[in-house]
Formats: C-alpha cells, sequence, structure tokens
C-alpha cells in the first residue's frame, strides 16, 4: 500500500436506498391524535418510508453500499473496510457489518459496527479517514442504516411521527492527488445521555416479560430541550469543522445537515448566515432516518445536480448521546457517476443469509468448512480445542426399599 504519508483522502462514490412502501402524515391520523398540519408545521415531515418484512437493517445497508462502490468504480472486494453505522441492528451479535460483507459478495474486508445513534454515519467517515491516512485501508465503505420503524411507540404522537427507514453509504479511497484539507469535528455531552433513549434491551435491563409489558423497547424522547441543544450543537460543530478546513461559513457552497426537523434546520441556517439554498433539506419525504440521515441527503444532493466539482460541502449530523459530528470537505468526484447506481443494484438481487436454526446455532456452512482446511503458517493442534458435549447430570440415587 502506499506510505500513509503521500495519501490523502476522496469521496469516490455515494449510493442510497429508501423501501418502497410510504407512511404519510395522513396515514397517521387515522393511528393517532395528530393532523398533517400540526406536523408539517412543526416539524417539515410529509412522508416517511417503511421497510418491508423481508427487509433489515443489513439487507439495506447492502444495497446503499453496492451503489455506492458502483459509483466509485470498483468491485466489492476492492473494499478494504466496511464501517455500519446504526441504532437498530439486525442483531446484538454478529454486527450487521458482517452481514453486509456477505451480502455485497466482499470475502477480504474487515467489517463492524459503529453505534453514536444519528452521528453514527460521521463517526464512521472519521473513521475510515483515520484508516486510509494511517496506510491500513485503500477503500472503506462507510455506511449509515437504520430500521427505526420496528423501535416505535404509535400510540406515541410525539415519536412515532418523527422517524423512518433507509441507508445510504460512501466511498472514501487513499488518493496521491493533493486534496485540500478536511475538517472533521466529532463531539460528546453525556449530561444529555438518557434524553433520547431506548430503556430495556441492554445488559442494564435484558427482555423480559415486564419490560415488554412496559414498553421499555421502545424509542423514548424529550423533545423540547433536545431540539435546543441539537440547534445549538449543529452550528457549533459545523462551524468548528469549517475552521479545521481552514475556510469560513461564507466559503461554504452546500450544508448537509442531519434531516431532523426543519425548524432545526432554518435555525442553524439563520445561526451561520447561510441562506436555506446552501442548505439541503429532504426530510418531508424520508423524515429522521437517524444514521442513514446524512448519506442518503448527500447522495441525494450529488444526484440532483447540487453539487458540482470544486464545491466545498459541510455534512453535520446530531443524536443520542449527546453526539455531533461534522465533515467539510471539497467535492472531487464527478457528480454524473451516481446517477444510474438505482438501476444498476436492483434490491432484489441483495440477499442477507438467513440463520438455518432460530433456535440454536447453524451447522458449519461448508464455505466455512472450506476455510477451515486450508493450510496455516503454523502447525497448530486443533484436537485438543473443541469442547466436549456436556456431561449428562449424574442421576440421583434410586430409592432405597423401606424395610417393614
Amino acid at each position: 500500500m502506499t506510505p500513509p504519508a503521500s495519501r490523502s483522502v476522496r469521496l469516490t462514490g455515494w449510493g442510497r436506498y429508501a423501501p418502497s412502501q410510504v407512511l404519510t402524515n395522513a396515514d397517521l391520523e387515522r393511528m393517532v391524535d395528530t393532523s398533517d398540519d400540526w406536523i408539517v408545521s412543526r416539524t417539515g415531515i410529509r412522508e416517511r418510508r417503511v421497510a418491508a418484512a423481508h427487509e433489515s437493517t443489513a439487507s439495506m445497508g447492502a444495497v446503499a453500499g453496492l451503489r455506492a462502490i458502483h459509483t466509485a468504480g470498483l468491485r466489492p472486494d476492492d473494499i478494504d473496510v466496511i464501517i455500519l453505522g446504526t441504532l437498530t441492528p439486525d442483531y446484538w451479535m454478529p454486527s450487521t457489518a458482517a452481514l453486509v460483507k456477505e451480502a455485497i459478495g466482499n470475502t477480504r474486508a474487515s467489517a463492524f459496527d459503529v453505534m453514536a445513534a444519528c452521528s453514527g454515519f460521521v463517526y464512521g467517515y472519521a473513521t475510515a479517514t483515520a484508516y486510509i491516512q494511517a496506510g491500513l485501508a485503500k477503500h472503506v465503505l462507510v455506511i449509515g442504516s437504520e430500521l427505526l420503524t420496528r423501535f416505535l411507540d404509535f400510540t406515541d404522537r410525539g415519536t412515532c411521527i418523527l422517524f423512518g427507514d433507509g441507508a445510504g453509504a460512501v466511498v472514501l479511497s487513499a488518493s496521491e492527488e493533493p486534496t485540500s484539507p478536511v475538517g472533521i469535528e466529532l463531539t460528546t455531552e453525556p449530561q444529555g445521555a438518557y434524553m433520547i433513549w431506548l430503556p430495556a434491551g441492554g445488559s442494564v435491563a435484558p427482555p423480559s416479560t415486564e419490560t415488554i409489558a412496559k414498553g421499555q423497547h421502545k424509542i423514548r424522547m424529550e423533545g423540547r430541550e433536545t431540539y435546543r441543544f441539537a440547534t445549538r450543537t449543529l452550528a457549533s460543530t459545523a462551524l468548528a469543522a469549517v475552521g479545521k478546513a481552514g475556510w469560513t461559513q461564507d466559503d461554504v457552497d452546500l450544508i448537509v445537515p442531519h434531516q431532523a426537523n426543519v425548524r432545526i434546520i432554518e435555525a442553524v441556517a439563520k445561526g451561520l448566515d447561510l441562506p436555506m439554498e446552501r442548505i439541503y433539506v429532504n426530510l418531508d419525504r424520508y423524515g429522521n432516518t437517524s444514521a442513514a440521515s446524512v448519506p442518503i441527503a448527500l447522495a441525494e444532493a450529488v444526484n440532483e445536480g447540487r453539487v458540482k466539482v470544486g464545491d466545498r460541502i459541510v455534512f453535520v449530523a446530531f443524536g443520542a448521546g449527546f453526539t455531533s459530528g461534522a465533515v467539510a470537505l471539497e467535492w472531487t468526484a464527478d457528480p454524473a457517476r451516481g446517477r444510474d447506481a438505482d438501476d444498476a443494484i436492483r434490491p432484489e438481487s441483495v440477499h442477507v443469509r438467513p440463520p438455518v436454526d432460530w433456535d440454536s446455532v447453524d451447522p458449519i456452512p461448508a464455505a466455512l468448512a472450506e476455510v477451515l482446511a486450508r493450510p496455516l503458517p503454523v502447525d497448530l493442534d486443533l484436537s485438543d480445542v473443541v469442547p466436549d458435549e456436556p456431561a449428562p447430570a449424574q442421576p440421583e440415587p434410586a430409592a432405597q426399599p423401606v424395610s417393614r
């Protein structure tokens, strides 16, 4: 690989996936005490997408990832690292990134998840940048994928109106061509950790009949103060990234913010003294898709012609934790490259392998058996490392007859 000192990092591919099923505000009016006028005036959201029963965080992430790889002009096996930001993994283990690796047909990448809520994609982007700058990878796939609608309480009108499902992805690649400095800023304020949270399902409150009965596996949020803090943090984090890139806010051509609430976005634009024409907004069609929000919006902005080579772009997110992250970069890729990705990569052609046995563990697959049969550079004796079957419980002593 190229020595790190001569490397720059370039965004070379982008892609996104949105499920076909649409949940409109009119649909929600029939489910909960709310109205289209109220939702639009308070949030800017008109509809959101809902994953089909056969779809998952991994399957959506795989489609978006393959589209980003296609746009970059690469093959799946060119990817060295897969980083997936999500708060709705398919399972607590294995990682959702591992399932994506298999689904896209990659045989060589390392793969892991990042959990920073709505900031997860930006945190993943920063991690990918570090991998490339350190010389540990040449091409990194960064995905944000969320299936939030399965974690919503559809009797809670304060949260069920906000969230939707989807996935977005980018490919970052090492380059020997010089690139303008990239500004990256990440923050965390744990004092707000319990203002957006999912109470049960972790080690503090494992799933139980009681946690299910109390609805503790659904998202809870204190909206008013969270929105105030988000507005403040989005603006300050974006400014910090802009400063690290050596710019002022007047140099920015387009900001792609986390798509949570149009009032937040408008307040951030006003605070940065930027017209809304320089802010990309698509939350009216998707709602808040958490870690998928920024990469979906970024891909759409580029494909819609809002970005050209040489433009200075900022994307910024805020999420539970309270986390925030921003990246300021100069766009270098041909925007036209991504416009056929949706047709080139069809969702019905991408499959995530399900388990064979839902009640226990799978038998060893043939492909894994082949890996185990390969010779190693060292001689290892594997005969004594396999655990024996559990010993049967000792039978209780037979009862002795009672003499009379």
